[in-house]
């Protein structure tokens, strides 16, 4: 294999790779923890109501 071939090959599993990433951001099944997750920065946290 020459050093053009595994670059290609290297590109094609990289591009996939990003394809199946953003394929799994946008499931239906991760809306939820999204969700949630975007909702972190503005619930309270208990524990540092605690030590005031």
């Amino acid at each position: 294999m020459d050093p053009g071939t595994l670059q290609g090959l290297a590109t094609v599993l990289a591009l996939l790779a990003f394809v199946g990433v953003v394929w799994w951001a946008w499931s239906g099944r991760q809306k939820q923890k999204f969700d949630q997750a975007a909702r972190m920065p503005l619930e309270e946290d208990s524990d540092k109501n605690e030590d005031k």
